[in-house]
């Protein structure tokens, strides 16, 4: 990274938002990677706009996240700037059915405080530890709810640095994926639009959902969730389980005994050991069922 780069970022960026040589192990649910040269707490949209903007006009690579919950980061880092969107863009407002989340939120914040406004709609998101920009990128989902339900449109950042509005027909949502990830996009915020419900059964709700993601997760271990993708016809878990990899291990990274669709790490896992065992995961299912498994998790950086 060249000096006048460097220079920019400090003149736009406050001290204590700047760090270098920062640990990717720190902002990833998985707790794994290696360092990035320069991640940036982005603390307003303003800020997010002249930074990509420059840095797109002199090609510097730069990788854009929330909180790092379906990520798996190479052990050699990032070497570029990471723009992480977080708590300084997590305001949310409520105008009758309608919600305005900036990107950097938490889905569970966003989900309790539609519950607050009575808001219906959202419930299946309370349990999911990912930010609303994420949430978009992937088109999250869980019990048998999905953001493209509730999109109403999303407002990105081009390579320029120029404001969009997406309407939800021109997200091309499907399972797992949207336009963003195809295009250089960023999301910056999204209107969500919900229906009027009660207070008390939206919150029953939610706790019914939590209370079964505590039975059946592995959620005391680091992990990015479901790490692949549902074959069509096929549970991921269940193929894993019947290929007989229910707590298989490579290092610090094993096949959940408690949900064989998560990989975890249980302990000073490297993140080659998550990426060794994804495919040797993916090689046994392949090799006993003829399905192939696709990960859920995006992979940054360069692994052996």
């Amino acid at each position: 990274m060249t000096e006048t780069v460097e220079r920019f970022i400090r003149q736009l960026v406050a001290p204590e938002h700047l760090l270098q040589e920062e640990p990717m192990a720190k902002h990833t649910t998985f707790r794994v990677g290696g360092a990035a040269d320069i991640l940036i707490r982005i603390q307003s949209e303003d800020q997010l706009i002249k930074l990509v903007a420059y840095l797109g006009q002199l090609h510097q690579p730069y990788l854009v996240i929330g909180n790092g919950s379906n990520l798996l980061v190479s052990d050699r880092g990032y070497h570029g700037v990471v723009l992480q969107i977080g708590d300084g863009m997590n305001t949310v407002t409520v105008d009758g059915e309608r919600m305005c989340v900036q990107a950097g939120a938490l889905l569970s914040s966003v989900a309790s405080q539609a519950a607050q406004h009575a808001l219906s709609g959202l419930e299946f998101a309370a349990g999911i530890p990912g930010s609303m920009g994420g949430a978009i990128v992937m088109n999250a989902g869980a019990y048998e709810g999905e953001m493209s339900q509730i999109v109403e449109s999303v407002t990105v950042l081009n390579e320029q640095g120029e404001r969009m509005v997406l309407d939800r027909d021109t997200m091309e949502f499907g399972y797992r994926t949207s336009i963003i990830r195809n295009r250089p996009f960023i999301v910056v915020e999204t209107v969500l639009r919900l229906h009027k419900g009660d207070e008390q059964e939206i919150r029953a709700r939610m706790e019914d959902f939590n209370a079964k993601r505590r039975a059946k997760q592995p959620l005391e271990y680091a992990s990015a969730g479901s790490t692949f993708k549902r074959p069509e016809g096929y549970y991921a878990g269940k193929l894993i389980m019947d290929a007989g990899l229910r707590g298989y291990r490579i290092g610090g990274a094993q096949v959940s005994e408690k949900h064989c669709g998560f990989i975890i790490n249980v302990g000073n896992a490297s993140a080659q050991d998550i990426y060794e065992l994804i495919a040797e995961v993916q090689e046994k299912v392949k090799q006993r069922f003829h399905v192939e498994l696709e990960p859920e998790v995006i992979r940054i950086g360069d692994f052996l």
